[in-house]
């Protein structure tokens, strides 16, 4: 199976990326900015990374908007604070629970 290739505009001169998938000299995660777009039936971005890479032609498949990877971030992280809450909660009110019953520990 072939890689699909970006065919549409996705991000404009000076907008603000991350890379989703490894690159060469940049691993995924690590931000950048698009300097320059090219191409007409492949969509192309060159763009300089904050550790200091600059990579012409990347895909825009490989690239994804900061800030909406950034919103995803922070939703992923709030629902698994959610999901360590609750198991706590769950913990506590099972332990509140058996103590109903055979009266704490220690008495």
């Amino acid at each position: 199976m072939s890689p699909t290739i970006s065919t549409d505009r996705k991000f404009k001169r000076r907008q603000k990326v991350v890379a989703t998938a490894d690159l060469p000299g940049v691993p995924a995660g690590t931000f950048g900015k698009v300097w320059f777009v090219s191409g007409v039936t492949w969509i192309r971005y060159h763009v300089d990374f904050e550790n200091g890479v600059e990579i012409a032609n990347v895909d825009g498949n490989d690239l994804r908007d900061r800030k909406e990877y950034l919103a995803e971030q922070q939703a992923t992280e709030a629902e698994q604070l959610a999901a360590e809450r609750q198991a706590a909660s769950a913990a506590r009110r099972e332990e509140l629970l058996a103590n109903l019953a055979d009266g704490p520990a220690g008495h």
